[in-house]
């Protein structure tokens, strides 16, 4: 209970601090003495001293000690241990909180000999025996033992260790021993040493777990690479003679200790770990060997055979080796998140212990511990990323994981700036996580759809686009491995508002006034393939204004970018296209025109000085006239103003092959334009226009169309037609070749589209002449029935073809190019009997 718990086992003394009470909080570990002295913990000491420390798979911290750790307080057959804990909320340490913990744990029956393998030391304690006859000599004369070596001067005190190495021994003296990192102590009964495994004494030494005849046996009869049994297992070892002072008899005993380093295998999903049974280090001077007991576990908690089984681990202890198998992912262990290469994944961890008991004629009874933590190799994992809208709220409610509990995010990059968690919310994110049973983790990010870091785009009629880009950065704990997920969520929603119009004309002016929708914030005007920019409208007397929610264009009757449609004497039908167009694609977005019925008067001035200033206009569908070569009668008078649509021409009325009228009150001044192809005398284009003048008074002038009727001439050529059926009166969706064929009742309407779809020529109109059903697919078959005759409906049916007018849209070009009819829906019958093919 509390922050801190405390637990025995075995040899052991385990403290851990509980995750939830130091979560987010930087720690100082201590370790307290008999006299109250704290110790700086780090990992220099703690492999001198006998300490570790472990983290669990939720990410609590674990202390564990060794009964003959530097600091423990040995009474009897118990040992006391005492940590104490600072924690802050700021890396300094300021306003850090002090815990104390202590607790003790009763030892067991030592061996003559115990080896510790812990993860960061080795460590081997021994019996301390003195020969009867020494016990029984009885001293004359006061110890010298301070004059002669004045480093051993205590009762029973340590006085050097010597190290066996291949090539010769070294001998340290204890304080020069402990200054190289080795752990010494003493008791009345024993002698430990503490090594750690970076020691400059530790050599790597390779022991192999059969005999060389056996090995070489084995391999002679297969061809496969060697196993771990047969290719050895490396140790740590250190070979040493410790000296220790008895009154004043100098005692050696032998603390050599050795630990496996490797022996770990990953195959078929199984983690295989061996340790070979005689090691030589270890068995210097036995002639016999007899096992005596061989247990394991994990978490240094010793395991029953039932309670392997329930995990499917499986021991064997077999002749000269002991065998662990454990299934990955099996109790006992965790995974714990790893990070390679900036990838993502996760390892499987276990710690392991063996206890192995063995008899020999040297030290009696030897007790070999190894404590192993293992870990799988990396394995890439994948992060979901679940997108749940909620419409109705109008968030985008993202989750992202499930995490193991050692990772925790961080930070937000959004737009390029990078965002701490606790600040997102000044973003819009709203972050939380959800836990699982399993100590898992997911995090929740809710982001309102009109966010500004969330992206909006038009995809169709209703429908738009919502795009989330944000990466998420993490970080393993205590690792402090980075890592990022990419988070890329797109959600379409039917809320898209399209931009409408408003079209109205004045006496001179076309206006347009666009009213935006939701979509459009970006879309750019267009006139054609032309940018309608505020410089451009400038450039050509144009009135644009854009307020954000309106957009509003104004241009002159006479301008480059409106089309003449229509011609009268009466009226001029003028009409102005506008298109909206995506910024980034330039797709074609939506189309938006006014038209609007303007007098000719515009076209023409009379002057009271004679002068005569006529505008001509080019039509839609003239699109090869040049304007620069329109004339008047005398075809020497060119026009002194040409755009691409108009020409403009001024001129007395006395010049130019004006022809003139007079009555009693008026006198009327005529010319005409006109317009030649090369080398023909007869005009394809003629504007006639007239100047009234009352008797010293100016007048108005009128004017009028005279285009010779067009010439038509038999030809040959290609037509391209197209003959569909629609599925409803608006024309928008025809039946697909998939669709057919198409089942009706009698008298259900039939709509019907014929297309010329080449040449696009805006000058040619499609006309139907003959239409008529037949029984069968060949169109001269018997019987037949007419549903268009000369182009109009047959007047024999009982339910006549309706035509429906086309109009200019998003799909129509040329509306001319198009008809459409509908039909009843009928049968062939003869009496009273149905013809079927």
């Amino acid at each position: 209970t509390g922050p801190m718990s405390a637990e025995c086992l075995g040899n052991f003394l385990q403290i851990t601090l509980s995750a939830e009470y130091f979560e987010d909080k930087y720690l100082s570990l201590f370790v307290v003495d008999q006299s109250g002295t704290a110790w700086v913990f780090d990992e220099a000491m703690a492999a001198q001293c006998g300490y570790t420390v472990t983290y669990t798979t939720r990410r609590s911290i674990q202390f564990r000690a060794s009964a003959f750790s530097c600091h423990s307080h040995l009474e009897e057959d118990v040992f006391t241990v005492a940590i104490q804990i600072k924690a802050s909320h700021t890396p300094d340490m300021s306003n850090a909180i002090t815990h104390l913990k202590s607790a003790s744990c009763h030892y067991g029956l030592w061996s003559p000999r115990d080896v510790i393998c812990e993860s960061n030391y080795m460590e081997v304690s021994v019996r301390r025996e003195v020969p009867q006859t020494i016990r029984e000599f009885l001293q004359d004369e006061p110890e010298d033992w301070t004059l002669v070596f004045p480093k051993a001067k205590a009762e029973a005190s340590i006085w050097q260790i010597v190290f066996h190495q291949p090539e010769d021994k070294r001998a340290l003296l204890v304080s020069n021993a402990w200054s190289a990192g080795y752990g010494l102590n003493t008791t009345d009964s024993r002698v430990l040493l503490r090594v750690p495994y970076t020691a400059a004494q530790v050599q790597l030494v390779e022991v192999g777990v059969l005999p060389l005849t056996q090995q070489a046996a084995r391999l002679g009869r297969s061809n496969q690479m060697p196993s771990l049994q047969d290719q050895g297992i490396t140790f740590s070892v250190l070979r040493s003679s410790t000296f220790f002072k008895y009154q004043w008899v100098i005692l050696m005993v032998d603390t050599a200790v050795a630990c496996p380093v490797d022996g770990v295998d990953y195959t078929n999903k199984t983690i295989t770990w061996t340790v070979p049974k005689y090691i030589p280090p270890l068995s210097a001077g036995m002639s016999s060997f007899k096992d005596v007991l061989v247990e394991a576990g994990v978490d240094l908690r010793k395991l029953s055979a039932k309670e392997m089984a329930s995990r499917k681990y499986v021991l064997l202890n077999e002749l000269k080796a002991i065998t662990m198998k454990i299934p990955i992912g099996a109790e006992g262990g965790y995974y714990k998140t790893s990070v390679s290469n900036g990838r993502l994944g996760v390892k499987y961890t276990i710690n392991l212990f063996l206890e192995h008991h063995w008899e020999d004629n040297k030290w009696r009874l030897t007790k070999h511990t190894i404590i192993k933590e293992i870990e799988t190799p990396f394995e890439q994992a994948e992060v979901s990323v679940t997108n749940n809208l909620n419409l109705s709220a109008g968030l985008m409610n993202v989750t992202v994981g499930t995490f193991l509990p050692d990772a925790e995010l961080v930070n937000l990059t959004i737009e390029g700036v990078v965002v701490a968690v606790p600040e997102a919310v000044q973003h819009g994110y709203l972050i939380h996580k959800t836990r699982y049973a399993n100590g898992s983790k997911a995090y929740v990010i809710q982001v309102p759809l009109d966010a500004p870091s969330v992206k909006k785009e038009y995809v169709r009629e209703d429908m738009r686009a919502y795009t989330l880009n944000v990466t998420l950065t993490f970080i393993t704990y205590p690792s402090s491995e980075t890592f990022v997920v990419p988070v890329i969520v797109l959600s379409a929603v039917k809320d898209a508002v399209q931009p409408s119009a408003r079209g109205f004309c004045d006496e001179r002016n076309l206006h347009l006034i666009i009213t935006r929708g939701n979509v459009d914030q970006n879309w750019l005007p267009f006139i054609s393939d032309w940018h309608l920019t505020q410089e451009a409208a400038q450039k050509y007397n144009y009135v644009l204004r854009d307020n954000g929610t309106h957009l509003a264009i104004s241009v002159p009757f006479l301008s480059p970018h409106v089309s003449y449609e229509d011609f009268h004497t009466s009226a001029i039908k003028a009409s102005f296209y506008l298109t909206l167009k995506d910024d980034v694609t330039l797709a074609q977005r939506r189309d938006f025109s006014v038209s609007c019925v303007f007098s000719p008067s515009e076209l023409i001035q009379c002057l009271p000085n004679g002068t005569m200033i006529i505008t001509a206009i080019k039509l839609v569908g003239g699109e090869d006239l040049d304007t620069a070569l329109l004339v008047l009668r005398d075809r020497q008078c060119k026009p002194s103003l040409v755009t691409e649509k108009t020409a403009t021409f001024k001129f007395n009325v006395n010049a130019c092959g004006t022809s003139r009228k007079f009555n009693s009150t008026t006198m009327t001044y005529e010319n005409e334009v006109l317009y030649f192809r090369p080398g023909d005398d007869t005009p394809i284009y003629q504007l006639k226009f007239l100047c009234f003048y009352a008797v010293k008074q100016t007048a108005d002038g009128q004017y009028e169309s005279k285009n010779p009727p067009p010439s038509i001439k038999p030809g040959f050529g290609c037509l391209d037609l197209s003959l569909k059926l629609f599925k409803e009166k608006s024309y928008s969706k025809p039946y697909q070749e998939s669709e057919y064929p198409v089942v009706k009742y009698l008298g259900e309407a039939l709509y019907f589209e014929v297309e010329l779809l080449q040449p696009k020529d805006a000058r040619l109109d499609l006309n139907l002449d003959d239409c008529w059903a037949t029984n069968s697919q060949s169109q001269d078959s018997l019987p037949q029935w007419h549903i268009l005759i000369q182009g109009c409906e047959n007047n024999k049916d009982s339910h006549r073809t309706v035509f429906h007018k086309v109009n200019y849209s998003l799909r129509v070009k040329f509306p001319q190019h198009l008809k459409r009819f509908e039909v009843r829906m009928f049968t062939f019958v003869q009496g009273t009997s149905l013809l079927q093919e």
